[in-house]
C-alpha cells in the first residue's frame, strides 16, 4: 500500500520529526497520518466552516476516548430514553432500577447526561458508576446532577456523541423516548444487522401499561418484515421486556460464555469461555449450516494473527465461514453457545470496540 504522505519531502520529514518529538509511543504511523490529513485539508483550501467541523469533531472524540480510557476494565451499558419522562413516571423508576441492578453486577452506566430516563439511569447507577455524554442544545443543555465532572463529556455534534455511546459500550438498553431514541434504536440495529458493529445485547424496556416497544414492534413486523424489507430473524437482534431485572439478565446471559469475535482470513472467530463438546458442536452445525459459505463450524486453536496480537489466547474458539449476511441467525448461534453454561453472577465481556479490525474484509 502506498504510504500516506503530503508528497513534499520537507513537510513529511517535519511531520515524522514532530511525532517522534511528542514521545515514543506505538501507532506513530497513524498519528502522522492524522496530522497529514489536517495539512491536506488546509492545502486543499477547505472552507473555514469545514475546518471547524473537522477540528471540533476530532477534539470531541479525543477527549471522549481519554475519559473512558481511565476505566476500561469495567463493562458499560448505554441507556437511551426520553429527556421528558418525569421522575414520578413508572418508566423512570424502571430505568433507575435497571441501572441499580447493572451496577450490582459490576457494570457502569452511560447516558446522554440529560433529565428524564437519562437522569434515572445515572441516579440508579450512582456517581462512581455514572458516565454522561451530553449534547449542547438550546434547551436541556445542562447535565443531570448524578454524573461526576471527570466522567462527563460535552459534545457539539450528535454524530461524535453517538460514536461515544456505541464505541464504549458492551450492551444497550432503550426506554421509551422520542425522535432521538428512535434514531438511536435504528442506528444500533442497522450497525448490528450490517455487521459494522460486533454483536451486542440490545434490550428494549417499557412498562406493561404503555406497551411502547410492543407497538413499535408491531410496525417492525407489519411493515418491515411484512414488506420483506428486513428478514424475520432480524428480530433476534433485540429483546422487548417490561421487567428491568429480565433486561439485566438478558445482557449478562449474552456474556455467560461468549466473549468476543474477530475475522481472520475471511473467517469469523467467536471466542468463548468454554468450548463445545462434540455433541454441542454437532448441534450447532445441524441448526446453522444455512449461514455458512462453506465448510462447517469448527472448534479451533488461536490463529497466528491472534497469537501475534496476544488476543484473548486463553479463550476457546469457534470458527465459521460466515456469510456476513444473516446476523439475526448469528445471534442465535451466540444464544446457543451461552446456553451451554450457567450465567455467572459477574460476567466479563470482551473489551469494548478499540480497533477497526484490519482482518475484516470491508
Amino acid at each position: 500500500m502506498r504510504k500516506y504522505e503530503m508528497g513534499n519531502e520537507e513537510i513529511d520529514a517535519a511531520v515524522a520529526a514532530l511525532v517522534a518529538q511528542a514521545g515514543p509511543k506505538p501507532n506513530e504511523d497513524l498519528a502522522a497520518e492524522i496530522i497529514i490529513t489536517a495539512l491536506k485539508l488546509y492545502r486543499d483550501g477547505a472552507e473555514r466552516g469545514d475546518l471547524k467541523l473537522v477540528n471540533t469533531a476530532l477534539k470531541e472524540m479525543r477527549y471522549s476516548m481519554l475519559v473512558f480510557s481511565r476505566d476500561r476494565h469495567r463493562p458499560k451499558v448505554t441507556m437511551y430514553g426520553s429527556a421528558r419522562t418525569p421522575n414520578t413516571d413508572i418508566e423512570y423508576h424502571m430505568a433507575k432500577r435497571f441501572a441499580e441492578v447493572m451496577v450490582e453486577r459490576s457494570w457502569a452506566v452511560i447516558t446522554g447526561a440529560g433529565p428524564g430516563i437519562m437522569e434515572a439511569g445515572n441516579e440508579g447507577a450512582g456517581m462512581d458508576a455514572s458516565y454522561g455524554v451530553n449534547i449542547r442544545l438550546p434547551f436541556e443543555s445542562n447535565a443531570n446532577p448524578f454524573i461526576p465532572p471527570d466522567q462527563l463529556i460535552n459534545f457539539k455534534y450528535f454524530f461524535t456523541r453517538k460514536l461515544g455511546f456505541v464505541k464504549e459500550s458492551s450492551a444497550f438498553a432503550l426506554f421509551p423516548g422520542g425522535f432521538g431514541t428512535m434514531d438511536e434504536a435504528f442506528e444500533l440495529l442497522t450497525l448490528t444487522q450490517t455487521g459494522k458493529s460486533d454483536l451486542h445485547p440490545i434490550v428494549m424496556v417499557g412498562s406493561e401499561q404503555s406497551k411502547y416497544w410492543e407497538r413499535w414492534n408491531e410496525f417492525v413486523v407489519d411493515e418491515l418484515v411484512g414488506s420483506e424489507l428486513i428478514a424475520p430473524e432480524d428480530q433476534n437482534l433485540y429483546l422487548i421486556t417490561d421487567d428491568p431485572i429480565a433486561a439485566a439478565d438478558e445482557i449478562c446471559h449474552f456474556y455467560a460464555n461468549y466473549r468476543s469475535q474477530r475475522y481472520v482470513d475471511g473467517k469469523l472467530i467467536l471466542r468463548v469461555a468454554q468450548g463445545p463438546t462434540p455433541d454441542q458442536l454437532a448441534e450447532l452445525n445441524d441448526q446453522f449450516s444455512d449461514i455458512l459459505v462453506s465448510g462447517a463450524i469448527e472448534s479451533v486453536d488461536p490463529s497466528n494473527a491472534e497469537v501475534r496480537d496476544g488476543d484473548d489466547l486463553e479463550a476457546g474458539r469457534l470458527q465459521l465461514h460466515f456469510d456476513r449476511h444473516h446476523y439475526g441467525r448469528l445471534r442465535s448461534v451466540v444464544n446457543m453457545v451461552n446456553d451451554w453454561v450457567a450465567t455467572p453472577k459477574i460476567v466479563h465481556p470482551g473489551t469494548a470496540f478499540t480497533d477497526e479490525q484490519q482482518d475484516r474484509p470491508w
